[in-house]
């Protein structure tokens, strides 16, 4: 079976090659090609796992070396792969709901002249997200980080004759690569302590390792996390990033591109498990995200990017449990793996409503959608209900397995943890229920205008051919589109509750990433019915200000938290004062520095030396008497000299 791991990332790995290099004589039958190749790799990952199960707990992991990439004394990296139930769980996430997207893009951009080109850019960022998880080494994993940079730079800025979507790639790009710094310092720190990049060999001698050296590599994994998965204070990119084509949106959010950070912290845990100062700033990232997520995700209008504040809150959740070290990590994969499937789903159904709605992405021209696209309502809703935890749903079982565990890391940390965690649950309820209402309920706000305000963000190139900003006329969306939400809808239903029968995901993770159960000083009946009240406050706030009252087409003025949560907390603003401002200053100065000294000591120098020369120069006149009474002046002072020490 070991021999079967590459052709994991050989499929999509192929499609990618074909598509992008086939040329045009591929644009019919390109986007079948890239979906087959999708579904090839999930049927591999599933072969896989039936044979993984098949195993017992402790012999499950497999390993396929390739060849070796860089083989010099003293530096040895190989092209080689590893599969235990950690990165299986990646390796179905990633095939699995790649593939419902493949499918759905059929649909979505049935009508993009660059179709097949999108499809290959979908395969790559398939194929660099497997070889993420299932690298064997820092160094791999590195390779595949970076490709998942390049693809989801590529799709961002798909439409790039939109200046919103290219400059919204090149900030995804830049922002990524502040965090890229962190992780390729932590490998260099590891080669200089463990002389390896393998897991096996640096996670085994962490015990042997200075507690210094290992907060500083794993401070620096934690800022490869921060940029990849848009946490504080690496996050202003995530919202910019939603001017990709819809099927984009939700690859990022719901696989292995933003998720990126929690696979690598929970895959690194042995190092974060011995760095406890390193581990409590991971904890810290993580409460402060959530929360900051939650509020930008209230005041959006734009369905996507309320949705995007949406995914950085529950990465906050996530990277929140992983900090909490063995407590919380099998429940940060938990709620990744559920997340991936209400969160695919939201974003396939909010791309469905834009299908309808001529590509219109502000919620207030939306409302009573519910009549015209009843399948986008119910597969949507079921994703609401999900993530906002309703009982018995997918949410409701990770989420709240996220809050135990917060308060389980006991004392005065344990209750303010678990507090944020629980007021996250309630903004969370108040914005969903917001973006639910806004788009299927109420009055249909889309017939009062038919044209766009000027605030409104760019219209997408539409879906089917209509006039632009013609009146929209909603209707549901094709089956290669519905199809894929039915499914999501089935995994934000069960999924969270068949993981929690018999701790069956708590088993199968466990040998990997360790469990304890912490000190929880309240018991998690206690904690569930904390969380179902600030549901159904969450709620019922959002009921009393969408639900009850006509929403306006132009949004109020609103509180100042409200004006600067549509700024996204002026995360922006904060970013061009002290980074592009700050960077600027800083580069005057060095420009001054370099002009005024280095450039005034070189040119100094250099004119010395110039007159001084110019001065001994004036002594070789060639006239053989000056020479001579030299010569004489000379022999005149070394006698003189002689003489002196003499008689000294």
């Amino acid at each position: 079976m070991e021999n079967l791991i590459a052709l994991l990332v050989a499929a999509p790995l192929l499609g990618a090659a074909v598509l992008l290099c086939g040329g045009r004589r591929l644009d019919r039958a390109g986007h079948w090609l890239g979906t087959l190749l999708a579904a090839a790799s999930f049927v591999v990952a599933v072969v896989l796992f039936t044979d993984m199960l098949g195993k017992g707990a402790e012999d499950r992991a497999l390993h396929q070396k390739l060849f070796s990439w860089i083989p010099v004394e003293g530096f040895q990296a190989d092209v080689a792969f590893q599969l235990d139930q950690l990165s299986m769980t990646f390796v179905l996430l990633i095939t699995g709901v790649g593939t419902l997207i493949h499918i759905y893009s059929i649909g979505y951009m049935e009508h993009d002249e660059r179709r097949r080109r999108f499809f290959g850019y979908l395969n790559l960022f398939l194929a660099a997200m497997l070889i993420l998880v299932i690298a064997d080494n820092y160094l791999l994993l590195y390779v595949g980080w970076e490709g998942v940079g390049l693809a989801s730079y590529l799709l961002i800025g798909f439409w790039q004759h939109k200046p919103s979507a290219a400059t919204a790639a090149k900030k995804a790009f830049l922002v990524n690569r502040v965090g890229d710094m962190g992780l390729s310092i932590a490998i260099m720190l590891m080669f200089t302590t463990f002389g390896t990049f393998a897991y096996g060999p640096v996670l085994e001698a962490t015990g042997e390792t200075s507690e210094g050296k290992l907060t500083a590599i794993g401070l620096m994994l934690l800022l490869a996390a921060c940029g990849k998965s848009a946490q504080v204070p690496l996050q202003s990119w995530l919202g910019d990033a939603m001017e990709g084509p819809t099927p984009v949106s939700a690859l990022i959010h719901a696989a292995t591109m933003v998720t990126a950070g929690v696979y690598l912290i929970v895959r690194s845990g042995a190092i974060f498990n011995a760095a406890p100062d390193a581990q409590m700033v991971v904890v810290v990232v993580g409460a402060v995200t959530l929360l900051f997520g939650a509020i930008v995700g209230c005041a959006k209008d734009d369905i996507k990017k309320a949705l995007a504040g949406s995914t950085m809150s529950q990465i906050g959740y996530m990277i929140l449990a992983a900090g909490l070290g063995p407590i919380g990590y099998v429940f940060a994969i938990m709620h990744l793996v559920t997340h991936g499937f209400f969160k695919a789903g939201l974003f396939l159904g909010a791309g469905s409503v834009m299908h309808g709605m001529n590509d219109e992405v502000d919620m207030r021209k939306f409302g009573g959608l519910r009549k015209y696209m009843p399948v986008t309502f119910v597969t949507f809703g079921l994703g609401y209900l999900a993530i906002i935890g309703f009982p018995g749903l997918s949410g409701f079982f990770s989420k709240d397995r996220i809050i135990e565990a917060a308060f389980a890391k006991g004392g005065t940390e344990g209750w303010i943890l678990g507090s944020v965690a629980l007021l996250g649950a309630a903004i969370t309820a108040f914005y969903m229920t917001r973006v639910m209402l806004m788009t299927f309920f109420g009055e249909e706000r889309w017939r009062r205008t038919a044209t766009p305000s000027p605030d409104a963000p760019d219209v997408e190139p539409a879906a089917e051919t209509r006039g632009e900003h013609a009146e929209p006329h909603p209707h549901e969306s094709p089956k290669s589109m519905t199809i894929p939400m039915i499914v999501l809808a089935f995994g934000s239903v069960f999924a969270g509750g068949f993981f929690s029968i018999g701790d069956r995901f708590l088993h199968w993770l466990e040998p990997v990433t360790g469990h304890d159960h912490g000190d929880a000083p309240i018991g998690a009946s206690t904690v569930t019915a904390a969380t179902m009240v600030a549901l159904v406050v969450g709620v019922a706030i959002a009921w009393a200000m969408y639900g009850r009252k006509p929403v306006p087409v132009t949004a109020p003025r609103g509180s100042l938290l409200t004006r600067a949560a549509r700024r996204d907390l002026l995360q922006d603003d904060f970013n061009h004062v002290v980074l592009v401002r700050g960077g600027e200053h800083l580069t005057r100065s060095l420009v001054y520095v370099d002009h005024s000294l280095v450039d005034g000591v070189v040119n100094g120098t250099a004119a010395s030396m110039g007159g001084l020369s110019g001065r001994l120069r004036k002594l070789q006149n060639g006239y053989a008497r000056s020479y001579a009474v030299s010569m004489l002046g000379g022999t005149a002072v070394l006698i003189a000299a002689t003489l002196l020490m003499r008689a000294v």
